[in-house]
């Protein structure tokens, strides 16, 4: 007698299950976590390659860091929304992907390293600058001139926007899936996300200790090279896992992919065309950070106005309400990020300087403190979450305005307890890593408080047919706080020459400078939210 299963055709609901979960979600799980390996694994290398090998200044390194990680948070979402309308995620994913491992790899190309010619040399043989200029020898130079390698230089813009333009593909896309694969009431599907998320941590914790080491020890192309295996691992896995995504991450109207739009060129085609096209544009803009400055400021502006104009105009009063109440929250994680993101900027160049790496004799390399904060979530998010729960047993559970206000102040503690530790330096006038340890740690509770928060806020406040514009709202703050937290770092840039060893304590005092600034704004924002809390929540009529 058939069973039922040869009879139907259909496998049994088990064998598409691993641990009580679909098998699809172990699949974006390994995919996402390769891939914020990789991602990490090259942010936390980025400031320190540029500044110690290529010798540009702080100033102009931070540039560069910021406009890449403005891109990379803003370019999501045009990825999100060709996948829904057209590609599907599952294609976006695979497209997304290989760019990146293309991207990840010409990261590798290290070129030679620059060379210092301090002002007040007298060249020894002819040398030609980045313009063209030659020099001869036996000329006294009356500045410092630096020469470069500009070819590499070139091919590691190129990587960049590989990899801006590969983030944005697969980044927004493979969260969707993993939404796909649970009905909405499945009642897994909220532990199916945290198993998720938990693979972007773990991903990020061993690159930040992995990347960071090979690359600062062996060579920076060590480093980014491996960051490259690890997305191309990640994709690999995901091209193997497809079997068991069921069908949910296919485009909705495959017709309109196969659709000729220009003469024998595909629609489907079409879209690759342009994304490969668009990689010269992103090569010209994170060059100029001012530009993708001002238009991270532009689009936000515009589409906030909008969002609030749409829902005075086509939503009710208290829609109108919930839709401001939510614009005021974003634009406060602009405030907390700028704070939080210095980690790849600000704190790791004064981690490499001004503190004293050393525990029980080991070096720790500067950019491996940028593992703490993915070290700390795993330890505490699933607290925190049974801590809010436990809290609202007694009503006590504090309501989203003020748990963003907490969030932002526990970054400028963080900042504070840098400020607090500069005031006891060793006798080399290095300070403790422990303290830069604290710091990381209270950013890490401040993130728990308001980003999980912040995003179900937006799926509540927002009106429900503009709740994915909505979104694309949130990660463009997040862009432009990504953005303004390089310009911050660039307040304590110090201009240094590479054959001159730095005073210690004369950086310690510049970043004391900065930390200062950023403790009080952290303070006083977060206290200035929690004061206006009461007003924010009677807009938000009843949402909590």
């Amino acid at each position: 007698m058939a069973s039922v299963t040869e009879l139907t055709g259909e496998r049994p609901l088990a064998e598409e299950e691993l641990f009580g979960h679909p098998k699809g979600l172990y699949i974006c799980f390994a995919t996402e976590m390769w891939e914020r390996f990789s991602f990490y694994g090259m942010k936390y290398l980025l400031l320190l390659y540029l500044t110690k090998y290529h010798l540009f200044s702080d100033g102009a390194g931070l540039e560069v860091l910021g406009a890449y990680a403005g891109l990379v948070y803003s370019l999501p979402v045009i990825g999100g929304m060709l996948a829904d309308r057209y590609l599907g995620m599952r294609k976006a994913v695979i497209f997304g992907g290989i760019l990146l491992c293309v991207g990840h790899l010409l990261m590798a190309v290290e070129g030679h390293q620059a060379v210092e010619y301090a002002a007040g040399s007298e060249l020894t043989s002819d040398i030609t600058l980045s313009d063209g200029t030659l020099l001869l020898a036996g000329t006294v130079l009356t500045e410092t001139v630096h020469i470069r390698d500009l070819a590499a230089l070139n091919i590691f813009y190129l990587a960049l926007a590989l990899i801006v333009v590969g983030v944005g593909f697969l980044k927004p896309n493979i969260s969707t899936i993993v939404g796909q694969l649970y009905d909405k009431d499945d009642i897994r599907r909220d532990s199916g996300f945290t198993i998720f998320y938990m693979g972007i941590n773990i991903g990020a914790f061993a690159a930040t200790i992995i990347c960071v080491y090979l690359g600062e020890t062996f060579g920076w192309g060590y480093g980014f090279g491996c960051a490259g295996v690890g997305m191309l691992i990640g994709l690999l896995t995901f091209l193997k896992g497809q079997k068991f995504l069921r069908g949910l991450a296919e485009p909705h109207a495959p017709e309109l992919l196969s659709e000729k739009v220009l003469g024998p060129v595909s629609r489907e085609l079409m879209i690759y065309i342009a994304a490969i096209l668009s990689l010269g544009l992103i090569w010209l803009v994170i060059q100029h950070e001012t530009l993708v400055f001002t238009a991270q400021q532009i689009v936000l502006v515009v589409s906030g106005i909008g969002l609030i104009s749409y829902a005075a105009y086509k939503g009710t009063r208290e829609e109108m309400h919930q839709m401001s109440v939510l614009m005021v929250l974003i634009a406060s994680t602009i405030v907390f990020w700028a704070l939080f993101e210095q980690a790849a900027g600000s704190m790791t160049l004064f981690a490499d300087r001004v503190v004293d790496r050393n525990i029980l004799n080991i070096e720790i390399a500067a950019g491996q403190f940028g593992s703490l904060n993915a070290g700390f979530i795993m330890l505490l998010a699933l607290p925190f979450a049974a801590f809010w729960v436990w809290l609202d047993k007694f009503k006590l559970n504090p309501n989203i305005p003020v748990k963003f206000g907490l969030g932002i102040i526990q970054a400028g503690l963080g900042f504070g307890v840098l400020v607090l530790g500069s005031h006891f330096p060793d006798e080399a006038g290095k300070m403790s890593l422990w303290w830069l340890v604290l710091a990381y740690l209270l950013h890490t509770t401040g993130e728990l408080c308001l980003s999980p928060v912040g995003l179900s806020a937006v799926t509540k406040l927002a009106i429900h047919r503009v709740v994915g514009l909505s979104m694309g709202v949130w990660f463009l703050a997040t862009a432009l706080s990504e953005t303004l937290a390089m310009r911050l770092g660039q307040l304590a840039a110090i201009d240094r020459s590479a054959s001159v060893d730095m005073d210690i304590t004369l950086a310690a005092q510049t970043y004391t400078q900065l930390f200062e600034f950023l403790m009080w704004t952290g303070l006083l924002c977060g206290a200035f939210l929690i004061l206006i809390s009461p007003i924010l929540t009677r807009g938000m009529h009843g949402v909590r």
